[in-house]
């Protein structure tokens, strides 16, 4: 089944309502069909055969959701890429992924060109100087594919390394939009869904089960996310739902000012990253129960587990600190070193399978193996399963700090410094330490400029055990981040060791 087949009962119904717009701009859903169309004619007259490569390295626009979803509509296979990414960068994806086509800005190409492989065939359009081509009357059928055949390749954030290109199947691309909308978020026919993340990542996969309801999709195209703009375009356009939000972005919208304007929000899907307690309290206190949580990656996009929104509103500590239930169709074991089921409470690797779970790293047969070994995608992420069945993720598997031979998780440090009124943003890792091997620091954004370091581990000596306590802080203007918003823990351990 062709992922893009999800369309076709909201194209029939659906056939005169917006599917897409950006600015003035929009298109049917007649319209976004037979646009997708034109495009795999146009795809075939620029030599692309089934199964090769498009690459898009292009910001949200008008064009992005038609060229996105008319790759997978024709067999060929989609490589975007976030627009935030460094010209290099994405040549180096170019060189793994050889794709066909490059999509990309008039102002990137220069650097772009002269950054690809000399071998690298690709023809590199800029967008600026293309345009959708005219619908194609009474179209054909998306391209019959094999479930197990190739339509989206997500190359990892690369923060352990050069990126690894996760390969996103037709079947998996399918489980994860019909497990979305079976746990997630129901989206409805009448819903206006605002993409105010990159349509590169969770966005964009957000815009199939969007558009299989037949909803219409709103791009935000401005550079940043501005908070007040943000919900500028909420009222403005009675929009219901935010596709995508990472944790940082929440804490942005904490900081805006009240709204009564905004009524017509019911969700906002929020994933990524862990978000510190104190932050989603005080967001659900305020917006109420339109926050819905998802744990996903790259490897099984949106697709782990899930925490709705009226679990938000009124929980306690231990439900706003976990990633949830695990979702409809995915099986989820916590296993230790040698790949074996721990007991209920204790930590080990979160493991997952099911259909949503990636075919495997693109041209990368020992990052596969390793990865997907005995049959379960080994997440990197260390969890536990607490007594109310719900999923913790402690932290990243290489992240864990060992002090004295003890494991500290980071995240549990950050949890109790972000709730300090004086600090903004906060991260954990460790340094090198001769006695203990690693002891525990602190890079920290304040927002109260007398806040020092006395000060926060006055702060931590009461909130935390003495072993967990920072011995050094780092008080800085900001965090260095990666294009899709995480924290570079790190870089930032390197540069301050070096």
């Amino acid at each position: 089944m062709n992922v893009y087949s999800m369309l076709a009962d909201a194209i029939r119904r659906r056939a005169n309502e917006t599917a897409v717009s950006w600015g003035s701009r929009r298109l049917t859903y007649r319209e976004f069909d037979q646009t997708c169309a034109a495009l795999g004619t146009w795809f075939a007259a620029e030599r692309c055969s089934r199964g090769d490569r498009i690459l898009l390295y292009l910001r949200n626009g008008f064009e992005y959701p038609a060229l996105l979803l008319a790759i997978m509509r024709t067999g060929l296979v989609a490589v975007p890429v976030n627009a935030k990414l460094h010209p290099r960068e994405v040549a180096w994806i170019a060189g793994d992924a050889e794709p066909t086509l490059i999509f990309a800005h008039a102002e990137q190409l220069d650097e772009l060109q002269q950054a690809l492989p000399g071998n690298h065939g690709a023809r590199v359009i800029a967008i600026e100087d293309f345009s959708l081509p005219t619908p194609a009357e009474n179209p054909r059928s998306a391209v019959d594919v094999s479930p197990d055949d190739p339509g989206w390749i997500f190359y990892t954030s690369g923060t352990t390394g050069k990126p690894k290109g996760a390969t996103l199947t037709h079947r998996n691309i399918v489980a994860s939009a019909v497990n979305c909308l079976a746990d997630v978020f129901d989206f409805r026919e009448h819903d206006r869904v605002l993409h105010v993340a990159p349509l590169s990542h969770g966005s964009g996969i957000y815009l199939i089960p969007s558009l299989a309801r037949g909803a219409q999709n709103i791009i935000y195209d401005r550079s940043g996310f501005r908070p007040d703009d943000v919900f500028d375009t909420v009222a403005e356009r009675e929009v219901t739902a935010i596709a995508f939000v990472a944790p940082t972005m929440i804490v942005r919208l904490l900081e805006s000012s009240p709204r009564s304007d905004i009524g017509c929000l019911r969700g906002i899907i929020y994933g990524g990253a862990p978000i510190h307690l104190e932050h989603i309290r005080a967001a659900a206190a305020r917006f109420g129960p339109i926050f819905h949580q998802l744990y996903g990656q790259g490897e099984a996009p949106m697709t782990i587990s899930y925490l709705p929104g009226w679990a938000h509103v009124g929980a306690d500590d231990a439900t706003l600190v976990s990633a949830g239930f695990v979702r409809a169709g995915v099986d989820v074991q916590i296993l230790d070193d040698d790949d074996q089921p721990v007991a209920t409470g204790e930590s080990g690797e979160i493991c997952v399978r099911g259909d949503v779970v990636m075919k495997g790293y693109w041209r990368n047969e020992e990052a596969t193996g390793k990865a997907l070994r005995g049959g379960w995608l080994h997440t990197g992420d260390v969890g536990c399963f607490d007594d109310g069945g719900r999923l913790r993720v402690l932290d990243r598997r290489h992240d864990t700090i060992i002090s004295g031979g003890t494991n500290i998780y980071p995240k549990e440090i950050e949890d109790v410094i972000a709730a300090h009124p004086g600090v903004r943003e906060v991260i954990a890792f460790g340094l090198p330490d001769p006695e203990w091997g690693e002891s525990v620091a602190v890079a920290i954004v304040a927002d109260d400029p007398a806040l020092d370091e006395a000060g926060l581990l006055g702060y931590c000596r009461e909130n935390l055990a003495n072993f967990k306590k920072p011995k050094r802080v780092f008080f800085m203007s900001e965090l260095p981040k990666n294009a899709y918003g995480k924290v570079l823990r790190r870089e930032l351990r390197e540069t301050l060791v070096s």
